[in-house]
C-alpha cells in the first residue's frame, strides 16, 4: 500500500520542518539573525488514467484523469531577510545596519564572508575585528591615545586625541549588497559566504544608494517571532502525528486483509 511509503515522507518532511523552527528559536536571541523557513515540494504522480486522454472512438476528452501522489518531500530552507529590531547598547563599538547591506570580515584563510552582527571589538593592535578576532574590512586601526570614537551613518570611523579639538577620520566602513542574499552560505559565528546564487558582492558606502546605514550604540535583533515559531511548531507537531496516524492505519488495514478467509 502507497500510504506507507507516503505516510514516512509525510514524517520526514515535517522531521526537517521541526528541525528548521527549533533552529530558529535557539537564535531568538543571536545578533542579526535571519530566521529560516522550510519550503516542501509534492512527489511525482502515477496516472492510473491519464489527464486529457480519450475515453471513445468519438474522441471524447477524460476532463480530470486519476492520479495518485507520492508523498512530500523538503525543497528548499529558505532565509528570511526581513530588518530585525534595533537594540541600543550604548557600546561604541556596537553597529547595526539600518536597511540592506553587510559587513565584510576577512577569515584566517584571507577569504571575505559577511555578518550583520556588528558586535565589534578592538584588537591588542586597535584594529576593529569581530568576536573571534577577525578583521573588519577595510582594515581601520584606532590609535592608542584615542579617547573617543564615533562612526556616522555613512560609516566614517572619527576618532578625538587627547589634547585635539577636531576628530580625526581613521578609516571608512564598507558595506556589501547581493542580488540574492538569500543565496549566501551561512558558516556559523554569524557569517556567510558569496555562491554563485547569491550573485557578486557590490561594495558602498553606508547610505548610498541600495545600502543601509550605520547606526552606532545599536545591534541588529534577530528576527525570529518566537510566538509566531511557537505556532509553527504546533502545526508541524500536528501534521507529524497524521502522517504517523497514517502508516498506524495502513498496517492495520493490511492486518485486516491478511486475516480474510
Amino acid at each position: 500500500m502507497r500510504s506507507l511509503a507516503i505516510g514516512a515522507t509525510g514524517m520526514i518532511a515535517q522531521q526537517f520542518n521541526v528541525e528548521t523552527i527549533s533552529n530558529n528559536i535557539a537564535n531568538a536571541t543571536t545578533t542579526g539573525f535571519k530566521k529560516q523557513r522550510a519550503e516542501f515540494q509534492d512527489l511525482l504522480y502515477q496516472n492510473f488514467r491519464r489527464i486529457g486522454s480519450t475515453s471513445s472512438d468519438a474522441g471524447t476528452i477524460v476532463p480530470t484523469g486519476v492520479q495518485v501522489g507520492a508523498g512530500v518531500r523538503i525543497a528548499a530552507v529558505s532565509r528570511v531577510m526581513e530588518q530585525g529590531n534595533l537594540n541600543v547598547t550604548d557600546n561604541k563599538l556596537d553597529l547595526a545596519i539600518n536597511g540592506s547591506g553587510y559587513f565584510q570580515v576577512e577569515l584566517p584563510n584571507g577569504d571575505v564572508s559577511y555578518t550583520r552582527a556588528g558586535n565589534f571589538k578592538l584588537s591588542p593592535e586597535g584594529m576593529i575585528v569581530t568576536a573571534d578576532g577577525y578583521p573588519v574590512q577595510p582594515n581601520i586601526t584606532v590609535p592608542a591615545e584615542a579617547v573617543d570614537i564615533a562612526i556616522n551613518p555613512s560609516g566614517e570611523v572619527l576618532v578625538k586625541l587627547d589634547g585635539q579639538v577636531d576628530p580625526q577620520n581613521v578609516g571608512q566602513l564598507q558595506l556589501a549588497t547581493f542580488a540574492n542574499a538569500a543565496g549566501l552560505e551561512a558558516i556559523g559565528d554569524n557569517l556567510f559566504l558569496q555562491t554563485p546564487a547569491s550573485g557578486e558582492a557590490i561594495g558602498g558606502n553606508p547610505g548610498a544608494p541600495g545600502f543601509g546605514r550605520v547606526t552606532q550604540g545599536a545591534l541588529e535583533t534577530s528576527n525570529v517571532n518566537v510566538v509566531q515559531e511557537i505556532t509553527t511548531l504546533i502545526t508541524a507537531q500536528r501534521a507529524y502525528e497524521m502522517n504517523s496516524k497514517i502508516i498506524k492505519t495502513t498496517d492495520e488495514m493490511m492486518q485486516q486483509a491478511g486475516q480474510l478467509k
